[in-house]
């Protein structure tokens, strides 16, 4: 029974194909969903491409997942044979056969015992799959490979009629049937006629470009059903097989406002004093040597301190080297990597092809589920591909991590002094905060300079900061300005000495100065003080003078009056004219 599904955009009700997930990482989303339920899948390729390895593992995981019995009918390798090639990747199929979750069955086949009278046909074969269908219940059914039933046949015209008897018959036993078949020249299959009659046709591809081998996987048709229409990169390693289904993107991620901080304090203060937004994207750049490595290890270890988890993808130095060379700035990693909290994963980018990296980075962010990824260095990756390539991998694994909301920071190795246009080109136009660290050279040294290129959604500084590395670990400092421009290093310590000496001379002036004004002050007041002294004593001298004289006057006038008295007598006319006088003076 198909199932319905609303479209959003229109709100009417269709009905879509029921599909059967798969268990293969990544394939269900590029399938969207799985396999076709009760339908013929073909799996074609060329040799050592990976059709039988995905075939049983979609058997297994059906078995092990889902609940779903499966039915491999092998017509190349033997039981025994499949049982040893697989157990490398952790498939135990000796002991699923024994739980009769699945059944293993190897056809040799000779055309005896598929012709009658005469005739080929198909029927020992259905009488001997609908058999081991039937004794377990199979859900699933894999033949492997189908060119086999056919060898030596040449009547096209059976070939056609058996093959189409086939298909329909799988589809009467309702069973989900992967089919593998080999690459024709110049057709999907050797028959051509396989991916016609097939409801999904899946081919895979194993090329080597380079010396580098990668595997890619195209859906080339799916009835009924959207499915993703580009190439995408599966990795085979010990745990089986995954896809990376990052090709076509969409811009409608979900962002974060929450800040995380780069374990830098000056440097999380030039990003407004809160550092990075989580789930964004960081580039380092700069010159050999400028430290791009120990801000990254900085940022890994901060992320540790807070509980969180940090994978550290290195492309060109070892974790014992990373290790040990951070342990000279103060930084202890390893105690990181004890608790399980960072895990280092070194590897030369001439390991893989680019796509064969995407996808080892891919599965390993799935299993460990990090809050921070590092990528040291990411140019490193131009040996195995073009910037553009380059480019369009780092696309894809941004777009991944944003939808996973983690943080990735990259380092980026240029070539000059001035900003790269192989950095600018590559990533800088991908990323949402760009750090340039650069050489300041001047004064027989050289030293480091920190600046923030671009911040987006953040307020940022548009300073240059020196960037120096010490035994106790990373710091800025502010670059003095010279008259010759940026001051760093010993010129800066020299300013700064200068600076010092000099506001140590100004406050000596300063306080020689105010020393000078205060015996100014006491001599002025000691002359105020003479002054006012000589004033009183002059006034006190002239009170003096006026009073001498005052009496002197007194003296004279009484002196007068007694001798007038003495030259006039005491007589009766002296005393009638006396007292005339005074009552005149009392008028």
């Amino acid at each position: 029974m198909t199932r319905e599904k609303k479209n959003k955009k229109t709100d009417t009700i269709y009905q879509t194909l029921p599909k059967v997930p798969s268990g293969i990482s990544g394939l269900d989303e590029v399938t969207m969903g799985g396999f076709p339920k009760g339908r013929p899948t073909l799996i074609c390729g060329d040799a050592g491409c990976g059709k039988t390895l995905m075939s049983i593992e979609f058997i297994v995981k059906g078995a092990t997942l889902y609940d779903e019995p499966g039915v491999f009918m092998a017509f190349e390798e033997s039981r025994e044979d499949l049982a040893m090639n697989v157990a490398s990747l952790g498939f135990d199929i000796e002991r699923l056969q024994k739980e009769n979750k699945i059944k293993i069955d190897h056809v040799h086949i000779e055309r005896e015992q598929i012709e009658e009278t005469g005739e080929y046909n198909l029927d020992g074969i259905f009488i001997r799959l609908g058999y081991a269908i039937d004794s377990i219940g199979a859900k699933r059914v894999v033949l492997d490979t189908i060119e086999n039933l056919f060898s030596g046949l040449e009547n096209e015209g059976i070939l056609r009629s058996e093959l189409r008897r086939l298909f329909g018959w799988l589809k009467e036993k309702g069973v989900t049937a992967l089919i593998t078949g080999e690459k024709g020249n110049g057709m999907l299959t050797r028959q051509g006629l396989e991916e016609y009659v097939s409801d999904c046709v899946i081919f895979l591809d194993h090329r080597v470009i380079d010396q580098v081998s990668t595997r890619r996987l195209r859906i080339v048709k799916y009835r009924g059903s959207v499915h993703g229409t580009n190439e995408y990169p599966f990795l085979i390693d010990e745990d089986g097989i995954s896809v990376l289904p990052i090709t076509s993107l969409s811009l409608d991620k979900q962002v974060s406002t929450e800040r995380i901080s780069s374990g830098i304090p000056a440097l999380d203060k030039m990003m407004g004093g809160k550092g990075f937004y989580k789930g964004g994207s960081i580039l380092v750049s700069g010159t050999a040597g400028t430290g791009k490595t120990s801000i990254a290890a900085y940022f890994a270890n901060q992320t540790c301190n807070e509980g969180k988890k940090c994978i550290y993808f290195a492309f060109e130095e070892s974790p014992r080297q990373i290790v040990r060379n951070m342990r000279s700035i103060g930084m202890n990693l390893e105690k990181h990597i004890d608790k399980g909290l960072l895990r280092f994963n070194a590897s030369r980018p001439t390991m893989f092809g680019l796509e064969m990296h995407l996808v080892s980075i891919y599965k390993m962010i799935r299993d460990f589920k990090p809050d921070v990824v590092i990528l040291d260095p990411i140019t490193n990756l131009v040996t195995v591909g073009a910037m553009s390539e380059v480019k369009a991998m780092l696309v894809r694994l941004i777009d991944f991590l944003q939808d996973e909301q983690i943080t990735v920071m990259f380092t980026a190795l240029t070539l000059n002094s001035t900003v790269s246009e192989q950095t600018d080109e590559g990533v800088s136009s991908l990323v949402d905060t760009w750090l340039l660290v650069r050489d300041i050279e001047s004064n027989g040294e050289r030293n480091r300079g920190l600046y923030v290129i671009k911040s987006r959604g953040m307020k940022h500084s548009n300073q240059v900061r020196e960037f120096i590395i010490t035994d106790h670990g990373l710091d800025l400092v502010d670059v003095y300005l010279g008259p010759d421009g940026v001051l760093t290093g010993s010129a800066r310590e020299a300013r700064k000495i200068e600076e010092e000496t000099g506001l140590a001379l100004r406050d000596y002036a300063v306080n020689a100065k105010d020393r000078e004004i205060t015996r100014q002050r006491k001599t002025l007041e000691a002359k105020i003080s003479s002054l006012r002294n000589e004033f009183e004593s002059a006034e006190e001298q002239l009170n003096r003078i006026y009073n001498e004289e005052l009496l002197r006057k007194q003296v004279i006038d009484k002196t007068r009056e007694t001798m007038t008295k003495m030259r006039r007598g005491d007589d009766e006319n002296g005393a009638a004219a006396k007292n005339k006088r005074k009552k005149n003076e009392n008028r």
